[in-house]
């Protein structure tokens, strides 16, 4: 995640919405992160963003109520309520976005976007950055025969992601050859299915397959 920040490109500003509550407090967005997650669908690949900001409030991150993300040339708006944003804990700090930033189809546009956070007094403040991350690699592939695993990417880090007979989440495992035994792995008895997440840091854009048997 520190080689996402380090990449990102902030252009500073600010606006206020007029007071409606007896709170002073203004809320503001320390820092943000786009990545561009590409997904298996039924009839090809989606993209997405998975789209978090460090959010700060006096009042608390409670006292948070709305997140927007604008991309003003294309004249696209995401809202994401406090009720659906997604928490995302790192370095003992609370992230909060969303996994689901979409458009109904094509792709999703690169440049300037904006994001803009509301507390429940009114108030809002507003930061724009610039996303130009590059899909660089084929959508990879995963196939299984006999409780041997092959994949099919060119993609420089590759993991597999597995899950629980109900598709909760296991584990995170790199994974050092692109064929091999899942046996290799010593996957815990619980799990039943992975799914291949592979990733290209350098361009923040990353593809997650569908779920395989490891057995």
């Amino acid at each position: 995640m520190n080689k996402i920040f380090k990449n990102l490109i902030f252009i500073p500003a600010l606006t206020f919405m007029p007071l409606v509550s007896c709170t002073n407090s203004e809320p503001a967005i320390s820092y943000g992160f786009i990545q561009l997650v590409l997904y298996q669908g039924e009839t090809g690949v989606l993209e997405y963003y998975s789209f978090f900001i460090l959010a700060e409030d006096d009042d608390g991150l409670e006292n948070l109520d709305e997140l927007y993300l604008y991309h003003d040339r294309e004249q696209l708006r995401w809202k994401i309520s406090s009720e659906d944003w997604v928490h995302h804990a790192y370095d003992g700090k609370d992230w909060i976005g969303s996994k689901s930033i979409a458009i109904q189809s094509g792709s999703l546009p690169r440049g300037v976007y904006r994001a803009v956070l509301v507390n429940k007094g009114g108030q809002s403040t507003e930061r724009s950055f610039t996303y130009d991350g590059v899909l660089r690699y084929p959508f990879p592939d995963v196939t299984v025969s006999g409780g041997e695993y092959y994949i099919n990417s060119q993609w420089p880090i590759n993991r597999f992601i597995t899950y629980d007979s109900s598709g909760n989440y296991i584990s995170t495992v790199v994974i050092q050859s692109l064929n091999g035994s899942f046996s290799d792995f010593n996957f815990p008895s619980s799990v039943r299915t992975a799914a291949l997440w592979a990733e290209d840091e350098n361009n923040f854009s990353s593809a997650l397959t569908n779920v395989v048997p490891v057995n």
